[in-house]
């Protein structure tokens, strides 16, 4: 069995009522991926906004496997050491990582928030020399529309994720750059400027999904469910 996890910040593990674009994703290779495959992660928590802490939340679909290694406000450096007891630990095979903006916005810059890239991945591959990855480039909110030196830094951590993406890729450890989620604006994609709403949730998993078939011929085009 194929093991995805997935990996991210506020954007991934979602607030309670979403669906969040981990359940889109796995609605899509239901559908086009013809092996069995599930998603795993220590976590299986939303965030719930009123409280300010993880809660638990009923899908509409109750076989959705909901772990997944996401935290609201967490970047790759919060990540960086839980990944390799994570891959060892729940043997997952994919890792489809979305971070960076926070790191960009609070913790570290561009070639900071690089080098910590680099660090998940050795420890990944330290605890699975074959694990595989997916990685999504920031995806520039709000902020970056008011601020153009925040926008600059996330231009500029692309530009070094896509060229960390080529140094760090191996025959036996692939790793993807997905591209950015196409036609994604952050006025009908979002509910407030940064997190997705139903049709973000769509082009991220577009994002992911179409990475995984083009790059590895994982499931097929994206359609949404």
């Amino acid at each position: 069995m194929l093991r995805f996890m997935p990996v991210g910040d506020s954007m991934t593990i979602g607030s309670a009522g979403e669906h969040t674009w981990r359940y889109r994703l796995w609605q899509h290779l239901c559908a086009e991926y013809g092996g069995p495959f599930t998603l795993v992660g220590p976590r299986e928590t939303l965030h719930d906004p009123r409280t300010d802490s993880p809660t638990s939340y009923a899908y509409a679909d109750p076989d959705f496997p909901r772990g997944h290694l996401a935290g609201w406000g967490e970047g790759w450096h919060h990540m960086v050491p839980l990944i390799g007891e994570t891959v060892r630990t729940l043997r997952a095979d994919v890792l489809l990582v979305s971070l960076g903006l926070i790191d960009l916005g609070f913790y570290t810059n561009p070639e900071q928030t690089a080098d910590n890239v680099r660090a998940f991945v050795a420890a990944a591959r330290a605890a699975d020399r074959r694990v595989r990855l997916v990685l999504l480039p920031v995806i520039p909110n709000i902020r970056a529309e008011v601020d153009p030196g925040f926008a600059a830094q996330i231009a500029r951590f692309n530009d070094l994720l896509a060229k960390t993406a080529v140094d760090l890729d191996t025959p036996d450890s692939p790793v993807l750059l997905a591209a950015l989620p196409p036609e994604y604006d952050i006025h009908t994609d979002t509910y407030d400027g940064t997190h997705p709403n139903a049709s973000g949730e769509h082009r991220i998993a577009e994002a992911f999904a179409e990475a995984l078939y083009r790059g590895w011929e994982l499931g097929g085009p994206y359609r949404a469910a």
